[in-house]
C-alpha cells in the first residue's frame, strides 16, 4: 500500500523544498535516491530502513537526516507501520548559509541530539506554515548550525571552488532546457573544463549536472500531473523520452509510482 501524502513546495529559483506527511502501513520504498537532503521526524511506530550499508530504526523524537544521491528504502518492521513528517531540502538552500563551503555530511543516519532533532522539526513546521521568509531562514540557519555541529567540524569556504560558474549552470539547468544537453554545452557556458565543473557542481550542490536536471525535469512533470495533465503529456511536456521512461526515472528517484506521489497536493513558495 502506498503512503497518504500531503505535498507543498517552496521554491528557490527552480529550487523546491517538498514536504509530506505519511503513513506507511504495508509495502515499502524501492532502493532510491534524491538529489536533496531528506529531514525526515518518525511521529508514530518505527521506521526502518537501509542507508549506507546499514539497517537503521527510526523511534518517535529521533531524527532522520540523509545526504544527498545516497540510496536508501524505508519498509516497516512490523503490522502496526509508521506515520512521519519529512522535508526535501535541496543543497542550494544550505549553500545560501555556508557560502560556498562543503556541505555538510552525517554518517548516522538516526539522530537524537536534542538541537538537531529540535531544528529538524522547527524547519518543516515553518515550511508547512504560511510563507514567512524571514523565519524560513532562520530555521535553516538553525538546522544547517546544528548539523555542522554533530558532523564535528566546521569547514571553511573552498576557495578553488568556481562558485560563480557552478550557479551559472545551475540556474541553466533550472531552466529545463530542451533534451540533448550534455557537458559540451556547460563547458562552454561555464568557462572551463567540464570535469572540473562537474566535481565544483558535486561539491557545492551535492549531486552531478545530470541528476540534478533530471529532478528539475521531475519536479516539472509533477507540477504538471497536479495540474490535470494527462501522465504522457506531462512526461512530454518535462523533457522525458516517453511515459515509460519518466516512470522508470521517476521510481530510481522517489522509490514508487508518480501516480501514488503527486496524486494531490499543494504548493507554497519561498523565494531567498
Amino acid at each position: 500500500m502506498q503512503p497518504n501524502a500531503e505535498h507543498h513546495d517552496a521554491g528557490l529559483h527552480g529550487s523546491e523544498v517538498e514536504l509530506i506527511e505519511a503513513q506507511l502501513r504495508a509495502g515499502a520504498f524501492s532502493p532510491h535516491r534524491h538529489d536533496t537532503y531528506t529531514i525526515a521526524v518518525t511521529t508514530s511506530g518505527v521506521q526502518s530502513f537501509n542507508y549506507l550499508g546499514k539497517r537503521w530504526q527510526s523511534l518517535p523524537g529521533q531524527a532522520v537526516i540523509l545526504h544527498p544521491d545516497e540510496v536508501h528504502d524505508g519498509y516497516c518492521c512490523n503490522q502496526t507501520g509508521f506515520s512521519y513528517r519529512a522535508a526535501y531540502l535541496p543543497p542550494a538552500h544550505i549553500q545560501t548559509v555556508i557560502g560556498g563551503a562543503a556541505l555538510p555530511f552525517l554518517a548516522e543516519g538516526v539522530s537524537t541530539d536534542a538541537d538537531l532533532v529540535g531544528s529538524a522539526l522547527h524547519l518543516i513546521a515553518m515550511c508547512s506554515a504560511e510563507v514567512d521568509l524571514f523565519g524560513y531562514q532562520d530555521a535553516l540557519h538553525q538546522f544547517v548550525s546544528a548539523m555542522q555541529r554533530c558532523e564535528g567540524r566546521r569547514l571553511p569556504a573552498r576557495r578553488n571552488i568556481n562558485r560563480e560558474a557552478v550557479m551559472r549552470v545551475r540556474e541553466f539547468l533550472d531552466s529545463i532546457p530542451a533534451p540533448g544537453v550534455n557537458l559540451d554545452q556547460l563547458e562552454e557556458l561555464a568557462g572551463y573544463d567540464r570535469w572540473q565543473l562537474s566535481r565544483d557542481f558535486r561539491a557545492l550542490l551535492g549531486t552531478s549536472p545530470y541528476r540534478y536536471l533530471q529532478c528539475r525535469r521531475l519536479e516539472r512533470a509533477g507540477r504538471l500531473l497536479r495540474s490535470g495533465l494527462g501522465m504522457a503529456a506531462a512526461a512530454h511536456e518535462a523533457g522525458f523520452a516517453d511515459q515509460s521512461h519518466f516512470g522508470r526515472v521517476f521510481r530510481r528517484t522517489f522509490g514508487t509510482t508518480p501516480l501514488a506521489w503527486h496524486r494531490s497536493g499543494q504548493t507554497r513558495t519561498i523565494i531567498l
